[in-house]
């Protein structure tokens, strides 16, 4: 029932302001009318002491023009009445509001703002800050208490998240980032250098094969055509020990 009342009397406060306004400007419409001579003034038969008064319909309509006017300039004062009566008969804590002064306060315990030790002190500190901030000076006075109580029970947490050891934590984190991408990249350079020593050992092998492979075909060639030229071959010790090993293989190895 209170919530019913509460809105036919909001509806018929609106349709009274809305007819108000209308009749206001139709009778100064009529009335600038019938000043510029396009329509007639209101007749109105009055008599004063036994005596018509003559025009007495025109300085009628004259007055409650000026009337209606005059009231139109209270209705904006009016209505900033009513809606401040209708903010606080259905103020409810809004939690984006208290989320927002919240995060303005704790953000500022951060950075060290307060110093009051007491309960009764510090949630005033952070009341006080409050009211005073730009952005949330407008807001409720109970939301802002409830948010200074909130970030008094989580000044310890402000304490150990202030924004002077997170600043700290973030340049030691940092320090460890550089030394971490400087091991990496002498890792990779030390790992460019061992695939081009193991390329480069590689490339000196197969050529020293290549050699080796040449003149064992070079001394093959000469064992050929010593006989034909008269010159006797002396074996060395060392292809006597060659022959008396290939002498010795196996069958299959020897195939």
């Amino acid at each position: 029932m209170n919530a019913l009342t509460a809105l036919i009397q909001y509806l018929f406060q609106r349709l009274a302001f809305a007819v108000f306004a209308v009749a206001a400007v139709a009778i100064t419409v009529c009335t600038v009318m019938a000043a510029l001579g396009q329509w007639a003034w209101i007749e109105l038969p009055l008599n004063y002491d036994g005596q018509p008064v003559e025009n007495a319909g025109m300085y009628a309509q004259i007055g409650l023009t000026i009337l209606a006017v005059g009231i139109c300039f209270f209705i904006p004062t009016n209505r900033r009445i009513m809606q401040l009566e209708t903010s606080h008969r259905k103020f409810a804590l809004n939690m984006d509001d208290i989320t927002r002064a919240y995060g303005a306060v704790h953000a500022a315990d951060r950075g060290d703002v307060f110093h009051m030790s007491s309960e009764f002190d510090s949630v005033r500190e952070r009341l006080a800050y409050l009211r005073d901030h730009p952005d949330l000076s407008t807001l409720e006075p109970a939301l802002l208490e409830v948010a200074a109580q909130m970030s008094h029970i989580s000044k310890e947490l402000a304490t150990v998240y202030a924004d002077e050891k997170i600043e700290r934590a973030r340049n030691f984190l940092k320090q460890r980032q550089e030394e971490v991408n400087l091991f990496n990249s002498r890792l990779d350079q030390a790992k460019g250098i061992t695939s081009e020593m193991k390329h480069w050992l590689h490339e000196v092998e197969l050529e020293e094969s290549v050699a080796a492979a040449q003149l064992d075909r070079l001394r093959a060639e000469m064992r050929e055509i010593m006989p034909d030229l008269g010159i006797e071959r002396t074996v060395s010790a060392d292809e006597m020990a060659r022959d008396s090993r290939v002498v010795e293989l196996p069958p299959k190895a020897a195939e």
